[in-house]
């Protein structure tokens, strides 16, 4: 089955969606899909309610291959069912849908003009080996980088692939996820170290050994087309990162060969009040408009 879903994220057509929201996250996310933050009064009923939101998306006819890739799902997402079977069964047992579990636990204090991940305390391994019978495809980290500093940057790339390698180890893809701000007062300059860090990383993994790689949309259409042709790279994906759902798809579909990977503008148009024909709708065309410029 691996070599298939493999072969799936390298080659397969539609975009992998981002319903991985956090703690940290999901207040705007509700608030944005119309629930407002004076609607829970706890934690526990935060999550319900954003699971329920995820639940409706995933269970939705319109989210589906061929036009819907993958999936990337936040820990607790992955611990609560859908439709009768855990999370990242549902996903690729009924959907036919690679899923993906963000793993790191948030961001760690401003330094050096970037944020790393926050350390991994518990045992990453023994999460990794539940994900892994659980039927998860692969993991996502990220970090952020809000100026240029080529110390910072380096520092990024660094963890994320020592963490790459780690997971590799435990039979999974990770999705290495460098987010630059998008109003980082030098953006071009950021990416232009980022992409050179980025294949320093690279050239340190083991021979027959990849990753995925998640980049907020670039300033210069193609900027990352090289990593499309690297046999370390099973698919070069794009964040949002802030853009609109319409700025995204435009900057996306000049970026060759690099498909979506949209949180923000993917459910930009949801909303818990409409009734399921309109849900349906918004949702369908959503992925469909996301879908059409990942295919460029």
């Amino acid at each position: 089955m691996k070599d298939e879903q493999i072969e799936l994220m390298k080659n397969g057509e539609g975009f992998i969606a981002a319903l991985d929201q956090s703690g940290g996250s999901t207040p705007k996310a509700l608030e944005r899909y119309g629930i407002q933050n004076d609607a829970y009064d706890s934690e526990d009923t935060m999550f319900d309610l954003v699971h329920a939101m995820r639940v409706r998306i995933m269970t939705n006819s319109s989210f589906a291959r061929p036009r819907v890739l993958g999936a990337i799902l936040f820990e607790g997402t992955m611990h609560r069912d859908v439709a009768g079977l855990p999370s990242s069964r549902y996903l690729w047992d009924r959907k036919g849908v690679l899923p993906f579990l963000k793993v790191d636990k948030g961001l760690a204090d401003a330094s050096d003009g970037v944020q790393l991940m926050k350390p991994f305390e518990e045992d990453l391994d023994g999460r990794l080996a539940e994900a892994r019978d659980l039927g998860v495809f692969g993991t996502k980290m990220r970090s952020v980088i809000n100026a240029n500093n080529l110390q910072g940057i380096r520092s990024v790339v660094e963890q994320q692939f020592n963490l790459a390698k780690q997971i590799i180890a435990n039979g999974l893809i990770p999705i290495v996820e460098p987010e630059i701000d998008i109003e980082a007062e030098d953006k071009a300059g950021c990416e232009e170290n980022l992409r050179q860090s980025l294949r320093d990383g690279l050239a340190s993994l083991d021979e027959g050994t990849a990753v995925v790689f998640k980049l907020t949309l670039p300033e210069e259409a193609g900027f990352y087309g090289e990593f499309c042709n690297n046999d370390r790279v099973l698919r070069v994906a794009a964040l949002s990162g802030g853009y609109s759902q319409e700025e995204s798809n435009t900057r996306l579909t000049v970026n060759h060969r690099m498909i979506a990977s949209f949180s923000r503008a993917l459910t930009e148009y949801l909303r818990e009040s409409q009734n399921d024909k309109e849900f349906t709708s918004a949702l369908d065309h959503a992925i469909g408009s996301i879908a059409a410029a990942s295919a460029t």
